[in-house]
């Protein structure tokens, strides 16, 4: 503040006119800043704005009055355009409104006491300047400064020191104010950094939730078409004639009758087809097992039919003067053979064999002829005992049995009373085949008791 806010009392040889100061180079003080031609008197009434010193127009104007109200005032009394006119341009101009104190500052003047009335009458009660800076200071702690600034400035009680005092402190509290407002920018542009960002990210959710909104839509729209060819379903199905749906029941059972009965046709045949089965492959095993059989046998006979072709062919040699001897034959050769069972005929042309080999051959008929207590006898001088199965009775074959075991005797059952069954047998019994049987294990009969 570089001009109090009072009058300066200037000696008579300094005041000068506006042409002498202009030239001697000093500039004309501007009539916002500079003292006001009037004084108040000191009646206890309220001062008019135009009776206020010049300095605190400027302060009361930007304090108490809004930029807005102004341009709205000030274009009336002035040649300035609301519009286009600058903020400092209708200050200024209210300003001089004020100092020249003609219509212009009684409409400034009208204009405070309307909007500040309450703070007017709360400062009205204040009797002296001591009360008058006691609401003063209440009004700086609330923040309400442009209420009391105007009711302290115009009131009665308020002296040159109180005016002074206020003014001081608006001033500083201004400097404060710029230096907020600074501090105050730059949390406003990072506010409305974030702000923007906040706005991006606030359109991107909006647009997924149309998004999810749409398909929302869709999916509902689906249903409903759904839930409307059901309805439509059950609205059928509930209206249909009685009669229409009793005949389709009926076809129904009857249907399901039908099917009952195709399932126990196709269940018997089934069982039917599984008994055939069964028997079928009983049948099988039975033809497999006389097919081995008959292998078995026909094999048998093969050899038979081998052995007995060897041994005639050895016989016709022999007719014939030769001198070789029967081959097929040279395992009884000086053996002792007990032939039990067999058929006269037969019996005979074997010991004729046996005999023209070389081996004594002793017949037992098992007891048809020949009495049976002679077999227990004949046996235990024997190399070998052959029985044909198919001509023996059992009780002749089991006492040989048992008699070979117990002395030891090998023992030959024949497939039939042929010769041709001996014969093999005997081409068996060659000397190679006879080591092995002079290994057999020992009998398991008892000597003493059989």
């Amino acid at each position: 503040m570089h001009t109090p806010p009072f009058r300066l009392a200037q000696p008579s040889h300094l005041k000068l006119s506006g042409d002498e100061l202009a030239g001697t180079g000093l500039r004309v003080a501007d009539p916002c800043c500079t003292p006001a031609k009037v004084s108040f008197s000191n009646t206890k009434r309220r001062a008019r704005l135009a009776e206020l010193d010049g300095q605190l127009h400027c302060s009361i104007i930007g304090t108490c009055l809004s930029t807005h109200e102004l341009r709205k005032l000030v274009p009336k009394f002035t040649g300035l355009d609301r519009r286009d006119a600058s903020d400092l341009e209708i200050h200024h101009s209210a300003v001089e409104l004020a100092i020249d104190g003609g219509a212009g500052a009684k409409a400034l003047h009208k204009l405070l006491d309307e909007h500040y009335a309450a703070a007017i009458r709360r400062f009205d009660k204040a009797a002296d300047d001591v009360e008058l800076l006691k609401l003063w200071d209440e009004a700086l702690k609330s923040g309400e400064i442009p209420p009391a600034y105007w009711a302290l400035m115009t009131h009665p009680c308020a002296t040159l020191h109180v005016r002074q005092k206020a003014f001081g402190e608006l001033h500083m509290l201004s400097h404060l104010v710029g230096a907020a407002n600074r501090a105050d920018i730059r949390r406003l542009v990072a506010l409305e950094a974030e702000n923007a960002e906040l706005k991006e990210k606030v359109e991107r959710q909006q647009s997924r939730l149309q998004e999810i909104s749409t398909q929302r839509d869709a999916a509902i729209a689906a249903l409903n078409e759904q839930i409307a060819q059901l309805t439509a379903v059950a609205t059928r199905q509930t209206t249909a004639d009685p009669s229409d749906l009793e005949a389709e029941i009926s076809r129904l059972r009857d249907k399901l009758a039908d099917s009952d009965q195709r399932v126990a046709l196709h269940t018997s045949r089934r069982e039917a087809a599984e008994q055939r089965t069964l028997q079928e492959q009983g049948a099988a095993l039975a033809l497999r097992k006389s097919r081995d059989q008959a292998l078995a046998q026909l094999l048998l006979v093969q050899n038979e039919c081998d052995a007995l072709e060897r041994a005639t062919v050895d016989a016709g040699d022999n007719s014939n003067g030769a001198q070789t001897r029967q081959a097929s034959l040279d395992s009884v050769r000086g053996k002792r053979i007990v032939y039990v069972g067999g058929r006269p005929g037969s019996n005979a042309a074997l010991k004729r064999l046996v005999e023209a080999a070389g081996g004594d051959f002793v017949v037992h008929d098992g007891g048809v002829e020949d009495r049976k207590g002679l077999l227990a006898a004949a046996l235990p001088g024997a190399d070998i005992v052959v029985f044909p199965v198919d001509c023996v009775d059992h009780d002749s074959m089991n006492t040989l049995k048992r008699v070979c075991e117990r002395h030891q005797i090998d023992y030959h059952p024949l497939r039939t009373a042929s010769v041709a069954s001996f014969v093999e047998l005997v081409d068996r019994l060659r000397p190679e085949h006879l080591a092995q049987l002079g290994n057999s294990p020992p009998s398991a009969f008892c000597l003493r008791h059989g």
